[in-house]
């Protein structure tokens, strides 16, 4: 089941987002980690007990952030994070780390496609972007 977080749930996701940094972006170091923050009022996956362990945040039809339990990473979550937020919320662009190729395969193997790169992240750090967008015709089932 996917639904809107609730605030109660944000402590929560935050740890999510922290392991789940921890384990794809070892680019990043612990000070890094500490200072980024999770901006988007976000949309869980919930397990069978209705406890969050994934999330999806998008804006004006971009994918700003998909993160979900290392532990569980493999099961299928993000594949339907990433489609309920092409389906129901339109996304149909994103940026990944290039230094995460983790995300970049998966994102190439939803549909997405390189549109072209940055050097810089959002905040100005030396960590390169990768600019994704859903390829034309792509029904992103996957």
């Amino acid at each position: 089941m996917i639904r809107l977080a609730n605030p109660q749930e944000y402590p929560h996701l935050t740890e999510i987002w922290q392991r789940s940094v921890r384990a794809t972006h070892d680019f990043l170091s612990e000070q890094e980690i500490a200072r980024l923050k999770v901006y988007v009022a976000p949309y869980v996956w919930l397990d069978n007990h209705m406890l969050p362990q994934g999330f999806v945040g998008v804006v004006a039809q971009r994918i700003e952030m998909l993160f979900v339990e290392p532990d569980l990473r493999g099961q299928g979550i993000g594949r339907q994070l990433v489609n309920f937020a092409v389906t129901e919320l339109a996304a149909r662009e994103l940026d990944v780390n290039q230094q995460n190729p983790q995300g970049t395969g998966f994102y190439l193997s939803m549909g997405f496609v390189v549109t072209g790169r940055s050097a810089l992240d959002a905040q100005g750090n030396p960590y390169p972007l990768l600019h994704m967008r859903l390829a034309e015709g792509e029904s992103n089932s996957g």
